[in-house]
């Protein structure tokens, strides 16, 4: 049994599942989604950053930087709203960034792109790579659908491209490397990422042919004029994070090998998480292209599967006993039934017909480890009838214990009486019908040596499943009695977990709009 191998430490799987829920966080994601939407970067905020020092440090800032860092109010005022409203949030982005920042700076480079531009994977999706927009834009990147195939990245039912870190990346490199082409100016760029070089040329022209960012800002549309001073913000927090108190909370985990395998049955995450020991929040992290957690197969194209390095070993070792498993699990799915049509009948075929069981019975000699309900599966019989054919009274199997297994085809047989001759071709087909069923029966029973290895696989897995339910999360119900000045998204904020979305659903709200009095329904998770 390949579950036989592993070894589990319950202290790192507690580390390691809560680390991989923190990388697939949608609140981070919704959270500078609403900043963006809603900050005014003409309102000041109160806190203690002095001007002087901030033009100080921004000067510092521009005379390494091909962007045209400048002070102005409006920067400032995002600047201190960010360090006063979101110091925490940064703290968890800057551990995030250690995952993605070192293969960013290897892309920017290779296409002579500012290193800066690592921050816009900040601004855009909060280092999310399954982070969606509301108007449909993917992946850390943001990416629109029709940009995403521009750049040759797969889209469909089951794979969404935009959404794999590695090949968005070099995209989203590509893009902006033909802004830079069309503009000549890198905050230009950032405009017109955001909202388009058609509405940035407009921009230019309304302003009377004017190229830099902050002289045509306010023909610009009302969330790009707030775009860029965030992604300066953002480059200052992570510049002067020290300065400001921002301590980043250090992953576990910077880095690990991973190494990539095509395959060759579709699959789905679930599964491999079975065969393999490997959590499903690391499999979707490590492969956040597929957009149901199943990698389809097809011979058109194959696909790859990333793991961790030391698993990609543990795979190509079991290869056939894990797609045979995957196989055996497939065939327990519900198949359509189709019904026999008959045919009209004929002047001659008047014969009826009874139809009579022909029983065949195989033999099962009992293993260690073995029980009457992994052999009943195995074979597709009851335990009822296990203990009829073989006389057992109770449920124990003594190892060595040969076991009769009965199999019944039915066949067709005129009435007695009846002439034989007119209905030969029926009969005929009937066996042949018969006989096809069998094989197919048959053809779906694995070797005996490979439905060993998949009852000691079951046996294993029902023992692991057990043991994670013990360990599953509680789900336990609140109420909360919404307040004046309450909204959504300010309730979602005060309970760790919970997103704007989540309320809507747990509460059938289709808007944003709350009263107060009224009473929500939280659910909140609390892993034991």
């Amino acid at each position: 049994s390949i579950k036989s191998t592993f070894s589990h430490h319950s202290e790192m799987a507690c580390i390691d599942s809560l680390w991989m829920r923190e990388l697939g966080n949608a609140d981070l994601f919704e959270a500078m989604q609403e900043d963006l939407k809603s900050i005014n970067p003409d309102t000041e905020v109160a806190y203690e950053l002095s001007t002087e020092l901030l033009k100080k440090r921004l000067q510092d800032m521009d005379a390494k930087s091909p962007f045209n860092i400048e002070y102005s109010k409006s920067l400032e005022n995002i600047i201190k709203s960010y360090l006063k409203n979101r110091p925490r949030s940064y703290e968890r982005l800057m551990a995030i960034s250690e995952y993605y920042f070192p293969m960013f700076e290897e892309y920017l480079a290779k296409y002579n792109v500012p290193l800066e531009i690592k921050y816009l994977a900040v601004v855009e999706s909060a280092l999310n790579t399954r982070a969606k927009s509301r108007v449909g834009a993917t992946g850390l990147w943001q990416f629109m659908y029709p940009t995403g195939k521009q750049y040759n990245l797969e889209v469909n039912s089951y794979v969404d491209e935009r959404s794999d870190p590695l090949k968005a990346t070099e995209a989203a490199c590509q893009y902006l490397t033909s802004l830079y082409n069309m503009f000549g100016d890198w905050d230009l760029v950032l405009a017109s990422y955001n909202a388009g070089p058609g509405n940035v040329t407009k921009a230019i022209r309304r302003s009377g042919s004017y190229k830099n960012y902050w002289n045509i800002r306010k023909n610009l549309p009302q969330e790009t004029q707030g775009y860029v001073p965030a992604f300066l913000a953002t480059m200052y927090i992570y510049e002067y994070s020290k300065e400001h108190g921002i301590k980043p909370k250090k992953a576990p985990l910077t880095y690990f090998e991973t190494d990539t395998i095509m395959v060759k049955r579709q699959m789905s995450f679930r599964q491999l998480a079975q065969v393999l020991d490997v959590p499903v929040s690391q499999l979707q992290f490590l492969n956040p292209i597929y957009k149901l957690d199943v990698i389809p197969y097809t011979t058109q194209k194959a696909h790859y599967l990333r793991l961790p390095k030391e698993k990609i070993g543990l795979f190509t070792n079991n290869e056939s006993a894990i797609y045979a498993y995957i196989d055996h699990e497939d065939s327990k799915r519900e198949r359509p039934v189709y019904n026999v049509v008959e045919k009209p009948k004929q002047a001659y075929a008047s014969t009826s017909y009874k139809k009579k069981k022909s029983t065949s019975a195989d033999s099962y000699v009992a293993k260690r480890g073995d029980n009457l309900g992994a052999i009943s599966n195995k074979y597709g019989v009851s335990v009822a009838d296990l203990k009829k054919w073989n006389k057992i009274k109770g449920n124990n199997l003594m190892a060595g214990q040969r076991l009769r297994i009965e199999k019944s085809t039915t066949v067709l047989e005129p009435q007695k009486g009846e002439a034989i001759a007119a209905n030969t071709k029926e009969i005929r087909d009937a066996a042949t019908a018969a006989a096809a069923q069998a094989e197919a029966e048959k053809a779906q029973l694995v070797s005996d040596a490979e439905a060993e290895k998949l009852v000691e696989a079951k046996s294993a897995l029902a023992a692991k499943e057990a043991a994670r339910k013990k360990e599953a999360n509680y789900e336990r119900e609140r109420m909360y009695i919404v307040q004046k000045g309450d909204s959504l998204f300010s309730i979602a904020k005060k309970h760790p977990g919970v997103t704007v979305e989540n309320l809507k659903n747990w509460n059938e709200i289709k808007g944003e709009s709350i009263q107060p009095g009224m009473k929500l329904k939280l659910e909140v998770s609390s892993n034991l």
